[in-house]
């Protein structure tokens, strides 16, 4: 029987403009960075990108229109077929939700997953086991001139894309639950709405001002990460904007594996993150922005088991009993992506807390 777990849905969209002093910004950067100290130096993202690449690239794909000649050898090839077929019909009868994931598409996995999560093994059970970590589960596009932006600056603001989420999402030291600085430094100071959301949500979080909007954060006193790998899905896409500028899109779910800080359990829970981020590269002869940064056009959060109406700016993952309470009548699988943000969030109403299926 899977176990039920609350999750919630947050969206905001944000606007142009600028309310919040320069000093008094230039003070909160300089707060944030202090809180810092200790953290581990890290290569950049587009340099870890780079890396990751060059690691994982997979032979070049066959030419849809390339062709080769069967060999002619009738009778080995009808013995090998008839050995995969039962080959095939006895996995799918053993571990037939093991096999759905195999095959699985952006949905993330109907079929019910089996096996526990262990400190060894912490994906198991979830879809997630068979999904890639860190910034390899994120599809990047190839860079074409759009706007006004010629190939190189798309590529550029692409890589700037991805390094905000790497530093907001997957930085163990904002994962932590230390300030995200390196994300925020990121961020056009010009843009009011966000620049007064920031200078309010770590020191005083609302529901208005929540950090978990744009960052996963965990208290270090309550959970901590268990191990050091957190499985993605998902992608970047990009198009021409308002006014010839560059709006980015970032769909992407996070998978974190948690136990409990105080070290007296093994027992792992996850928080299933889902978030779209659309970054915009204003041009720069229509709009006043700070050079090697971008502004907000919305960013929405949905996420399961991390604490249903929760204030505090950091996700609460439920663990033991408290995993199996429902906390809305809205049922929600959170692995599943073939619906859209829109869609899940229209569906959702009014409603903030939802059921999610499993974790």
């Amino acid at each position: 029987m899977q176990k039920r777990s609350g999750r919630k849905g947050r969206e905001r969209s944000v606007n142009q403009g600028s309310s919040i002093p320069d000093e008094e910004w230039e003070r909160f950067l300089r707060e944030a960075e202090a809180g810092t100290g200790g953290a581990p130096e890290e290569p950049s993202a587009r340099a870890r990108m780079v890396t990751r690449r060059l690691h994982d690239e997979p032979a070049p794909p066959r030419g849809w229109r390339v062709h080769e000649p069967p060999r002619r050898q009738r009778g080995k090839v009808w013995y090998v077929l008839g050995l995969v077929v039962v080959v095939a019909l006895f996995v799918v009868a053993l571990a037939p939700g093991r096999v759905a994931d195999w095959f699985g598409s952006d949905s993330g996995g109907s079929a019910p997953a089996s096996g526990r999560a262990t400190l060894d093994a912490p994906f198991d059970g979830s879809p997630a086991e068979h999904w890639a970590a860190g910034t390899a589960g994120i599809t990047m596009p190839s860079a074409h001139a759009t706007g006004w932006m010629d190939e190189k600056q798309v590529g550029a603001a692409l890589d700037s894309g991805l390094a905000f989420l790497v530093d907001s999402n997957l930085d163990p030291a904002v994962l932590r639950g230390e300030r995200p600085v390196k994300a925020i430094a990121a961020l056009d100071p010009k843009q009011a709405d966000v620049k007064e959301y920031l200078a309010h949500a770590f020191d005083r979080p609302s529901r208005d001002d929540d950090p978990l909007l744009l960052f996963s954060r965990f208290d270090p006193s309550y959970a901590r990460l268990a191990g050091d790998v957190i499985k993605t899905r998902g992608g970047l896409t990009y198009r021409r904007g308002e006014r010839g500028a560059v709006d980015i899109t970032a769909d992407v779910t996070f998978v974190y594996p948690v136990v409990r800080a105080d070290g007296g359990s093994d027992e792992v829970a996850r928080t299933i993150v889902r978030r779209e981020i659309v970054m915009s590269w204003e041009d720069p002869a229509e709009v006043d922005t700070t050079p090697g940064t971008f502004s907000l056009r919305s960013y929405r959060v949905d996420s399961a088991n991390g604490g249903c109406e929760n204030t505090t700016g950091y996700f609460v993952p439920a663990f033991g009993e408290d995993r199996g309470a429902p906390e809305g009548d809205e049922r929600v699988d959170p692995y599943e992506r073939g619906t859209s943000m829109d869609e899940r969030m229209r569906d959702r109403g009014a409603a903030e807390c939802g059921t999610a299926t499993r974790t």
